[in-house]
């Protein structure tokens, strides 16, 4: 049955392991969520015994198969939410995530298919992040944050992470947008079109750049 605390926590598992490779622990879980750690625990029992997740005590956790599908298909509609929002109604890309996560849970099939439609089946939200299509499935290229690529890395900019409005106006205030293309100049600052862009340090953090 739809929920919408079942569905926050399946998406902050999915959402831990889209750009590494570490799978979410109870603790990281509980922090995310902003939950106390008896809480999460109790309600990781409650999805392991609906076969939406694996998971050993202490040990960390793991989306099943139906996991990874529900979450997919709630991440699709939160991103196309996004999306419409900035490309219909004029929404910046730091004001969209609240947004989309009332209407998430509220917009009918029908229309989320429309919306679908009418974006022209987008592949990527604002953000860089990647849309699941109707089937879960999502196309991503290989990547690395900017705060482990080298000096001289030559890449695109795939992803800027929505966890923090501020940075974002702040990377969208230096003229880095995604798909930009950027050089790496050292310890995470980047170069665009010949002119070195300072960019907060928390950034090293929070853009993703192609390979």
């Amino acid at each position: 049955m739809p929920s919408p605390a079942i569905d926050d926590y399946l998406k902050t598992i999915y959402h831990h392991t889209e750009w590494q490779t570490e799978r979410i622990t109870p603790s990281q879980l509980a922090a995310e969520l902003g939950l106390a750690p008896s809480s999460v625990t109790e309600m990781v029992r409650k999805l392991a015994a609906q076969g939406l997740v694996t998971h050993r005590p202490y040990g960390p956790i793991a989306l099943t198969e139906a996991g990874e599908q529900r979450a997919a298909a709630i991440i699709r509609r939160h991103r196309l939410i996004e999306t419409w929002l900035v490309g219909e109604f004029g929404y910046a890309w730091d004001e969209v995530h609240d947004e989309a996560e009332v209407l998430e849970h509220a917009i009918s099939d029908r229309l989320l298919e429309g919306i679908d439609e009418r974006l022209g089946r987008p592949r990527f939200d604002p953000h860089g992040d990647a849309i699941p299509d109707a089937e879960g499935r999502v196309h991503r290229e290989p990547f690395v944050l900017l705060g482990q690529a080298p000096a001289g890395h030559v890449g695109r900019v795939l992803r800027v992470s929505d966890r923090d409005p501020d940075l974002l106006r702040a990377v969208e205030a230096a003229g880095v947008a995604v798909g930009a293309t950027v050089t790496v100049t050292d310890a995470g600052s980047i170069r665009v079109d010949g002119a070195d862009v300072p960019l907060p340090e928390a950034a090293t953090a929070a853009v993703w750049l192609s390979t």
